[in-house]
Formats: C-alpha cells, sequence, structure tokens
C-alpha cells in the first residue's frame, strides 16, 4: 500500500469517526489484608504506604488501630462491614447506625473514608445472607444520611467475577439466575440512586490457570497484542481478559434494566464498575480439584482449580500484570471497549504476602503480595507513575483499512511527525497501512503528552506499555558487535541472529561481505541484518551485551557496507564455518 495524500485535510466524513473523550483518571491503590502472623506493625505499613506512593487502601474490616494510623495522611481507605455483622444491619437500622458511628464518623474526616463495603464476596462466602445484603447496604447508606456523610462516602458490596453466569462473550455476560432478579436487580437499582458503583473482584490469573489452552498468556496479563479477541455479536475488539470481564459485567447490569445514556448514544448503561480485587501470584499452585473451598478473610478469588496452572504464577508474570494495572489507571486509560469513557478504580490484591491464607505455602493465595513481610518488594512497580514515560500507541488491525486511512491522515495533518513513512524515509517499510498508521499515531500521541485521548482514533488506535516489536526509529542508526564480549558469545549470537531473520548470504564464502573473515566483522553484518529487519526495535541489538547501537556510520569491512535500512532480499540457505544450518 503506498502512502498517498498523507498531509490533506481531513474529510467531515471522517472527523465524525474520531472523538476525544478521555475518562476521568481512576484511583489505583491495593487491598491490605492482615491474614499473617509475621507481618509489619501499623505504624511501619502506614509508613512504607506514603514511601510507596500508594494513596488508597481496601481493608477487611473497620480496625480501630489501622483508622487512627491512617488519619492525615491523606490516604484514602475503603472500610468493610464484615459479613458477620450483615445480618444485623439488615435487621435493623439502628445497628447499622451503631456501626457506622463508631467506624465511620469517628475517624472521618481526618482519616478519609471513602467506602464502605459492605460484607464480601456474600454469593460465595454467606449464601444465607444473600436476601439480607441490599438491605443492609440501604441501612448503611440511611445512616450516612442522617450523619451527613452520605456525599463523602458511598456503598458498594465486593461480588465475585462468579455472580456472573455467562462471561463469553462480553455481550452475552449475565448473573446467575439464583440472584439476577432477586438481589442483583435492587442493588444494581441501589447503586444508581445513591450515586455508588459495583465493586468485582476480577482476576484474569484464576480464568488463565484454568484453561491455559485456550486463552493466550499475554491477553491475560494485558500485553496487548495486534489482533486482539474479538466479540461475534458487538464486533469490539478486546486485548485484555480483565476488559472483557469488566464488559460482561457491564452486559450483565444492562440486561436488568437501568437505564442511562452513553457516548455511544442512548442505549442501556449500568452504574460504573470498580475493582475492589485484582492481582496476580508470583509463586505457589492453585488447589487441585474439589469444590469451591470458601476462603477466609481477606478477599479474593477462592476457587479450587481443575488445573495448577503453576507456571503462570511467577514473578514475571505478577510484575507485568500488576504494573500493567497501576500504569493503566495512572494513565487515565481506564474505558473498556464497550464503555471508553467509564472511570475505574482498582485495588491490587495484596499489599502482603499473608501466611495465614490458603493452604499452606505452596498455595498462590500467600503469593499475591507487592511486599514480602519484611517489607521488601517482590518486584519492582511504581505507583507515582514514573513508568508512564514507558508507553506507545499502536494500530488496532481489525478496525479496518478505511478507517485506519482516515485516522492516520487525521494524525498527520493534526501535528504527527510523518515525513519518516515517506518513500525513501527510514520507516517507510514495511509499505503497509497498518505500519505508517501505527507509526503516525504513536507520533500524534508522543507528541500530545500520552494523554489518553491522544491515542483513540474512534477505537482504531490503543495504547501498549511494552514497546512493539518491529517499532521503527527514523534516526539511522546500525547495530555492531561488541569485540569484548568474546569470539564465543560472539559465534553464539550470530548463530542466533542467522537463524532468526537476519540475512546472512553475503557473509558465506565467496559473498560480498565474507571479507574479513573474522568472528567480529560477521557477527557485525549479521547483528546489523537482524536489527534492520526488526524495524530497529528495542532489544533487537543485544544479544545478551554482545550488540550495541551506533548513530555514526560504521567502518567500512573489508568491502562491505552496513546497510542502515532493512533490505528485502531473497531467502538464502547458510551454511559455513560454525553457522547453524538455516533458512533465513
Amino acid at each position: 500500500m503506498a502512502l498517498t495524500n498523507v498531509f490533506v485535510v481531513l474529510l467531515s466524513t471522517a472527523l465524525a469517526v474520531l472523538p476525544f473523550s478521555p475518562a476521568d483518571a481512576g484511583v489505583v491503590g491495593v487491598s491490605y489484608g492482615r491474614l499473617g502472623n509475621d507481618l509489619p506493625g501499623t505504624a511501619s505499613v502506614v509508613k512504607l504506604l506514603k514511601k510507596s506512593g500508594i494513596t488508597s487502601v481496601r481493608l477487611y474490616d473497620a480496625n480501630s488501630k489501622v483508622l487512627k494510623a491512617l488519619a492525615n495522611t491523606g490516604i484514602t481507605v475503603m472500610v468493610m462491614l464484615p459479613n458477620d455483622k450483615l445480618a444485623a444491619a439488615a435487621a435493623d437500622p439502628s445497628s447499622a447506625r451503631r456501626w457506622v458511628r463508631r467506624n465511620v464518623a469517628a475517624y472521618y474526616p481526618a482519616t478519609q473514608i471513602h467506602a464502605v463495603a459492605v460484607g464480601n464476596e456474600v454469593f460465595e462466602e454467606a449464601k444465607n445472607l444473600t436476601g439480607q445484603l441490599v438491605p443492609a447496604m440501604s441501612n448503611v447508606h440511611d445512616a450516612l444520611v442522617k450523619l451527613g456523610l452520605d456525599g463523602a462516602v458511598k456503598v458498594s458490596t465486593p461480588i465475585a467475577f462468579t455472580a456472573l453466569q455467562e462471561s463469553w462473550p462480553p455481550s452475552a455476560g449475565r448473573f446467575r439466575d439464583d440472584i439476577a432478579r432477586s438481589v442483583m436487580k435492587p442493588m444494581i437499582d441501589f447503586l444508581e440512586r445513591t450515586g455508588s458503583y459495583l465493586t468485582v473482584n476480577a482476576y484474569p490469573f484464576f480464568a488463565y490457570a484454568e484453561e491455559p489452552d485456550k486463552i493466550s498468556l499475554d491477553y491475560a496479563l494485558g500485553n496487548s497484542n495486534a489482533t486482539g479477541v474479538r466479540d461475534p455479536v458487538t464486533g469490539l475488539v478486546y486485548h485484555s481478559l480483565l476488559d472483557a470481564q469488566l464488559d460482561a459485567t457491564y452486559f450483565a447490569m444492562e440486561k436488568l434494566g437501568t437505564s442511562r445514556s452513553s457516548a455511544r448514544g442512548p442505549k442501556s448503561v449500568a452504574p460504573a464498575a470498580h475493582v475492589s480485587e485484582s492481582g496476580w501470584p508470583s509463586g505457589g499452585k492453585p488447589k487441585r480439584g474439589g469444590r469451591p473451598r470458601p476462603r477466609p478473610r481477606g478477599g479474593g478469588r477462592r476457587l479450587e482449580l481443575e488445573q495448577a496452572g503453576g507456571e503462570a504464577a511467577s514473578v514475571a508474570n505478577a510484575q507485568a500484570y500488576n504494573n500493567y494495572l497501576i500504569k493503566r489507571v495512572l494513565s487515565g486509560d481506564t474505558g473498556t471497549p464497550y464503555h471508553p469513557d467509564a472511570d475505574m478504580d482498582v485495588y491490587i490484591f495484596s499489599l502482603f504476602n499473608e501466611n495465614q491464607k490458603g493452604d499452606g505455602a505452596d498455595d498462590v493465595e500467600q503469593h499475591f503480595g507487592l511486599f514480602y513481610p519484611n517489607r521488601t518488594k517482590v518486584y519492582e512497580f511504581d505507583f507515582r507513575g514514573g513508568a508512564l514515560v514507558a508507553s506507545w500507541c499502536v494500530a488496532n488491525a481489525s478496525a479496518g483499512d478505511a478507517r485506519l486511512q482516515a485516522a492516520l491522515e487525521y494524525a498527520c495533518g493534526h501535528g504527527a511527525d510523518c515525513g519518516a513513512i515517506q518513500p525513501g524515509a527510514p520507516c517507510f517499510e514495511p509499505d503497509t497501512r497498518l505500519a505508517h498508521a501505527s507509526y503516525a499515531f504513536n507520533s500524534y500521541y508522543q507528541r500530545n503528552g500520552r494523554a489518553k485521548a491522544a491515542c483513540d482514533f474512534d477505537g482504531a488506535a490503543y495504547v501498549v506499555y511494552h514497546e512493539p516489536a518491529g517499532t521503527c526509529d527514523p534516526n539511522v542508526s546500525w547495530c555492531v558487535a561488541n569485540a569484548a564480549a568474546g569470539d564465543a558469545r560472539l559465534l553464539a549470537a550470530l548463530n542466533y541472529a542467522c537463524a532468526n531473520g537476519a540475512d546472512c548470504g553475503a557473509i558465506q564464502p565467496g559473498g560480498a561481505c565474507f571479507e574479513p573473515n573474522t568472528v567480529v566483522a560477521h557477527a557485525s553484518y549479521a547483528f546489523n541484518s537482524y536489527y534492520q529487519r526488526k524495524g530497529r526495535g528495542s532489544g533487537t541489538c543485544d544479544f545478551a551485551g554482545a550488540g550495541s547501537v551506533v548513530y555514526h556510520a560504521p567502518k567500512i569491512i573489508g568491502k562491505c557496507v552496513l546497510p542502515s535500512k532493512a533490505w528485502i532480499q531473497e531467502t538464502t540457505t547458510v551454511k559455513s564455518r560454525g553457522f547453524k544450518t538455516s533458512s533465513v
């Protein structure tokens, strides 16, 4: 596809499909459970929260010592009326008022309590209380009204994702028959009437661990891919399993008959769905077989899984998923494909690894923490947004050529630097609409301060937090071998490059770049070929330290000049001393 008329003014028809409406910024906090006999004291926990830039916590009770320690810190707090107090709050409004006075009003506003969670996963942990849940919520809200706190403190209840009978495709989302009309309908009416939100404990980890053969790990972790997963009914494309779970929840709520309007036009729109728990374990294994087991107070998922899924529970995966959540919310990217303008708060589960959860040290329940009990990080994360420098805007292949072209022209006509994708320019190859659109979208996004609205284009683009493969740097650069790495490492890296896409034909005996016949010279040629063919993407000139990027043309190696772009040549069979035999 030759890129033509890139700098034309956007057609009026295209303008209509490019609304930029960023969601309000959400809040990302942590769930502070205390089911451990080796956890640090409350005062040191508060210091840790402040040091780490954590500005919101969810508690699983209303512990007076914790609430006093959080006073005057600026940290917002969601407290919980535990399941064992729910029946009394439902049956007696005066009981609800006493609880609110003692556990909310007594600390507010010095302690910035902003929400009360009435119970936790009642449908799973306290099924006998299901019918009393909404009355308890209503009585707690009425108590807040009488105390003049209802404007500052909202009432919700965290539900397990198992409250949904169907969740895929998201458009099929619906609540279980035993709770849909009897509990969820009056609850959603209550949330809408009081200006509150539904809270959901959503764990892509457990879905992936149950069906790793059907669910992509990247999809579960939120590592966006080019095509995503399409809802066959709505046509919406999902790059994150969490988004699919949230939209399934929205569809389930809307099927019960709420009615507002959204940015997409008149339709049934439910209250916001916030994430009261989500996280990924850094170790351990889910338990096999058996019935679902009630989980001890502390929240989250508690299913016994048919498959271990233990390989999914790793430090690397936990770091990837939780940093995805943090970066996403801090960037303001809180919308979903169905509700792109939605706000979303998220509480990461959990603050610490808690050794009294689950059934032993090998249970994933004990490995969800961001910190070890000694207050050291399990892995690196950043609640202050410093990591937000690393985000890119890429084209959504499913948008179709017409929408991509219109959006590309808009970006190039409104500030994107599109010179590098003109014929003969460094990023013209690959000459496809998708590649050119990604380049233009990202230029527009970066030049507009990485604002969420600057990477929308009516669904033709989306933000990713890992540099996409093949990202093109318009500055001319080369990849050369590091002689200090030694011949053994250079040869291993050379073999890798030749076997994985580099064009190594020119360094075969008799080839134009065979001389000088040294490992360093041949490695430089192979490394550079690999680097250029991968679009000079980040990490494509590393080779475990054996290669490095240079921005001035390397000296001529014998009679050979290293190319500064990916030359497309015929496939060559590599057969030479030390090289692995492969096709490149």
